[in-house]
Formats: structure tokens, sequence, C-alpha cells
């Protein structure tokens, strides 16, 4: 061993780094302190603004102020930093006043509450005792072999869901996410595991054995590959409402970093992939990000404490990285410049960020393969147009049918998810989306669970872009559906062409959607939808009307928000529509399976092919192939 005070667990790693593994001290405090004291004291000595409101919101708590959602391992690191054995205190009975009510239930023959809702919570609970339990050791003085033995119980209970139980008593639950690395559940039970492993290793039987099952058995047996082979390009495919929890796993990373000098980071692309994925699937208004998949939270998807937090620690774990620097100048310029709610003042403390450059510069299109999402921006100013095209797996139970939905925002939502306007943002249906939806029998054919729809086209030129999506395996046997394609073209920096090639069966009806955040007005193929920008929607194929459905009449859920429906019978069709913002586009004329926008800036005619993925664009005097393949896009 190079180095004193630390110890090696089973067969993972050399004390000291000398293999470049894990090393785990074993004088307490042995997570996270050591590696960060210097930089914490000097900043509450200097009284920064950051350190100062960290330490107000403690001292409430521990003055016995209510303070919503607190955890006691916020008086426990400043019981470390400070050495004021108030601190300690406190956080000492909060931890134990949740062991004596786990005892009690425990003993009353019922189960605690760290094991309800799946053990979800088990991450703060058990994650909280075990960082109070290190940094405040002496404090938590005869109360040690308690608190072990209820995280003990706990967490085994969580791995060996069968077999579980309390105090002696059988108490089987469902195993819901032990084996899905990309369920936010399993972040909870990675952060119970890893931190009680941390903080108890040589002092509870069995904790080192957690070490193991962090690190061996979940991090590198289970999350690795499967992140490597399903999420490439960062995020998350339970969307952007559940998926910002992955946050609390990149904390995971640099806790263990900063607390065995091992980077586990870097085991997988998705952790720094995640950092653009992000910025890209947030609007350029800087306020809130894509609506996709379930927000019971928040429905809006506006911006808050949790999405600051998720590119604080991809910036801390990636502080010498290019995108660090625009990545903190996006957190400066956004919504949430700090956090607003008082148990989240911790991490403004802890993660200071790096000096901020600027947004310019960063490319203004991405595609994250493994969660089907592609993002395209005509600038990074506050007034550019964005567009979201989804195409990708749909594996998750928070995830939606939206494969091959659109989203268009300039300024304000022009299409939109409408969970946004509604109360409960957990409309999944095919009807609140942005798509061609298929009818047999007066019901929606439904997107099958465990399908990946492809993105088969995407090109960027200067000015434009082209994606195709092959949304077609979303309705895997289903025999009465044949293709379901979408192209788009995005002619910067305000106008779209939209073609659909879909193939059902007879008897089925195919209904071409748009949903719309304020009440269209119709006239003949005209839809102009108003608002602080105005979008238009030209339909050129098929022929037939344009009806406008109000969500809420669809589900009292909604409380606002429109539906553009164009209906056609089944066969082969094909839709074809351009949109453009405001005075972007002066007139079409359409052509067989094309358009020709008339715009200021000089016109655009887009073909497409008939039965295959591709056309051309003229733009610019330039005639461009469109065709099927994938362009790497520059980040």
């Amino acid at each position: 061993m190079t180095r004193t005070g630390c110890v090696v667990i089973a067969v993972l790693a050399a004390c000291g780094g000398e293999t470049g593994g894990p090393s785990y001290p074993t004088e307490h405090p042995r997570i996270f302190i050591e590696a960060n004291r210097d930089r914490l004291t000097a900043d509450l000595a200097a009284k920064t603004p950051d350190a100062m409101r960290f330490q107000g919101t403690v001292d409430r708590f521990t003055g016995g102020g209510e303070v919503y959602g607190f955890q006691a391992w916020n008086a426990a690191l400043l019981g470390q930093l400070t050495a004021d054995p108030k601190y300690c205190a406190a956080a000492v009975k909060s931890i134990d006043d949740q062991v004596r009510a786990a005892e009690q239930a425990i003993a009353g023959g019922n189960t605690p509450p760290v094991a309800s809702d799946s053990y979800l919570q088990i991450g703060d609970l058990v994650g909280d005792l075990a960082l109070v339990y290190d940094w405040c050791y002496e404090a938590v003085g005869e109360r040690r072999s308690a608190w072990l033995a209820y995280g003990q119980q706990a967490v085994a209970n969580v791995w060996d869901h069968e077999r579980a139980t309390w105090g002696g008593r059988a108490a089987p639950w469902s195993g819901w996410a032990t084996d899905d690395p990309a369920n936010n559940y399993y972040s909870s039970f990675l952060r119970a595991t890893m931190l009680l492993g941390l903080a108890a290793h040589g002092e509870l039987t069995g904790a080192g054995d957690w070490l193991v099952e962090f690190h061996d058995t979940r991090l590198v047996g289970q999350l690795v590959p499967t992140f490597e082979g399903e999420l490439t390009g960062g995020g998350s495919r339970e969307g952007t409402g559940y998926g910002v929890s992955m946050r609390r796993l990149f904390e995971l990373y640099d806790i263990w970093e900063d607390s065995t000098g091992e980077s586990i980071a870097t085991l997988t692309e998705h952790t720094r992939a995640s950092l653009p994925a992000f910025m890209h699937a947030t609007v350029p208004t800087l306020d809130r990000v894509a609506p996709t998949g379930d927000h019971s939270r928040d429905s809006k998807a506006e911006l808050f404490d949790y999405h600051r937090n998720y590119l604080q620690q991809l910036i801390a774990l990636f502080p010498n990285d290019p995108l660090a620097p625009r990545a903190q100048a996006f957190l400066d310029a956004s919504s949430v410049p700090r956090m607003g709610e008082q148990f989240m003042y911790a991490y403004d403390f802890l993660y200071p960020g790096v000096a901020p450059s600027a947004l310019d510069g960063l490319g203004t299109a991405y595609h994250a393969t493994g969660t089907g999402q592609l993002y395209a921006r005509s600038g990074w100013d506050e007034g550019a147009t964005w567009v979201n095209l989804i195409a990708g797996p749909y594996t998750q139970s928070h995830a939606h049918q939206d494969q091959g939905s659109l989203m268009i925002y300039k300024g304000g939502w022009l299409a939109y998810d409408p969970n946004v306007d509604s109360r409960s943002g957990l409309h999944q249906e095919l009807d609140a989306h942005s798509l061609v939806r298929i009818v047999d029998g007066g019901e929606s054919i439904a997107q099958r669970a465990g399908t990946t729809s492809k993105l088969v086209a995407l090109h960027r030129g200067a000015g434009w872009l082209h994606a195709a999506a092959d949304v077609t395996p979303a309705y895997k046997g289903n025999a009465k559906i044949q293709k379901v394609e979408r192209e788009l073209v995005f002619i910067e920096p305000d106008a779209f062409v939209v073609y659909d090639r879909v193939t059902t069966s007879a008897g089925t009806e195919q209904v071409w959607q748009l949903a719309a955040a304020v009440t269209p007005t119709v006239a003949g193929n005209h839809t102009t939808i108003p608002g602080s920008q105005t979008l238009h929607v030209e339909r050129l194929q098929p022929s037939g009307s344009t009806m406008v459905t109000p969500f809420n009449t669809i589900d009292s859920d909604f409380s606002a928000g429109h539906r553009i429906d164009i209906t056609a019978p089944g066969g082969d069709q094909r839709f074809l529509h351009a949109m453009w913002i405001g005075s972007s586009v002066t007139s079409v004329t359409a052509e067989t399976d094309g358009v020709t926008l008339v715009m200021p800036g000089g016109n655009a005619t887009v073909r497409f092919q008939r039965d295959a993925i591709g056309g051309t664009l003229i733009l610019g005097g330039r005639t461009i192939s469109l065709g099927a393949g994938l362009d790497a896009l520059p980040e």
C-alpha cells in the first residue's frame, strides 16, 4: 500500500491507486470530504454567497425550522467543515428518528417506509444515513450498530427481492428495475449500495460486499454495458422528466472518484454525451426542456433546480472539456442561474462551476441515437427556431407513444406536446402527439413497447437540415400497418417541409395530427396558429378538410391546446405540408410530391421520392441530393 488508512476490498483494487482501481480509506470521514475540504472551508471562511446561502439553510434546520426536502447530510457536511457539534447533533437526530421509526414499524410486523414504492427512496434514506454515519461518526455513538443493521437489511432486500425480510418476517417484493440500469429507480438503489459500502466497510459484516456489488456487479457488470449498448448519445429513454434523475447517477460518479481515487464517469461514453444532449434538449429561451416522456412533477417541463444540478454534475466531472465553459454559460444565462429551493442550495456550494465562455460556436443539431431524439436549431440566441423529431427505442414505462412526433419552438411553443397543458403530465397516448395516427374500428392502433423506430436519414448543410424517420417498427406485429415514414426538411431559420408516407390496410383511417398551444384558424388548405410568433401550416397533400379538436374535449385533464386533424382513408397515402413562422415564406407552389417556397431571402424547392427515402432540395442556386444515410454532426 502506498497510502495509510486505506484498505482493499475483495479483488477490486490496489490501495493508493497502484493499479488505477479504487482505494478505500478506513478513517472517518471516508466519503468525499477530504478531497474537497480545503476548497469548501476556504469558501466558508471567505463567506462566498453560495456558502452563506447553504449555511443559512443548515442553520434554519439546526435551529428547528422547517426546510422542505432537507436531507441531514447537509448538516453533517457543515459539521465536518466547521467542527461545530450542533450540526452533527441535528443530523444524527434526524437519521436516528428515521431508524427508530423503521424499528417501530418492524416491531409491529410492518415494513418500514424505506420499502414503500418498490424501495424508490432508498437512495435518499439509506444514502443520507451513510453520509451522516461517516461524517458524524463520533456523534452517532452507541446507535451505530442499529443504523447499520437497518441499512444493511434495506440494501440486502433490494438486490434479493424474493427473499427480502424485515425483523425475520418474509417481505418479498417485485424487484422492479433491479436489472434495468436505465430506469430512475436503479440509480437510487446504487446510491444506497455505494454509500453504505463506503461508510461501513470493515465495521459491518458484509458491508465490503456492497462495494463489490456496486462496482463489479452493478456498475461494470450491468450499467456500463447497458449504457454503451443502448444509450449512445446520452440522455434517458424515460424522457426529460424522469430522465433528469440521472443527475443522481452523475453525483455518484463524482463522490466515488473523490472518495476512492478511481474515475468511473468515463467507463461509459454516455456520461459525457449527456452534456451536449441536455443542452440541445433545452429550448432557445433556456427556460424549459423538450417535454418528452412523463412529466409528473411539472407538466410544463420548466427548467428547475434538478436540471441545473444535472448540468452542474457533468461540468464537475469534465471541468477541462471544451464543452464545460459553454455549459457554464448555458447555466448562467438560463432561467435557473442559482438554485431556487433551499434543499438544493448545497449543490451551488459544492459545485461552483468553471469560467464560462459563449454558446455561439456550438453545433446547431444533435442526434442522440440511444434515445431516438433529434434536435436542431437555427442558432443559440434566445430568438432561434428549435425543432425536435423523435425516432428511436420505445422501451421504458415513462416513455410515450410519440415515435415520429414533431415539436417546434420559437419564443414559445408553436407545435408542442399538449402534456404541457395537462394537470398530470402523463398522457402517453398517440392522440396527444404530432404524428400520423392509425385508426381501426374507431380505436387508435397503439405503438408497441419494446420496439425501435429508426432515423434513416440525417444530413446537415449550410442553412438546411434533412432527416427521415422510419416509424413502422413501432407497430411491429400489426399486419394492418405496412409503412409509416416521416421526412423533414428544415430550411433555416423558419421554414419546414414535412412529408409522410403511410401505407395501411383498407378499412383503416390515417389521421395527420399537429398539436398547437393556441387556437388555430383554418381557411381551406391553410391553417394559422397565432401567438407571439405565428406558425403557418399549408396542406398540399392529400385533398380534404382540416379539423380542429380542443384537447379538453378529449380529456378534461387538459386545460388548453388544440389538435389539427387531417384524415385520409387507409391505403397508400402521402401527406405533404409546408410550415413556416411569421413572414419567412410569402407564397407556396405545390408540385407532385414537392413544393416551392417563395421567401424574401431566396426561394427553396423540395421534392420527395414517392416510394423511397430522399429527394432533392434546390436552395441558393444549388441542387442538393437528399437520400438515406446518417451524417456525423459537428459538435
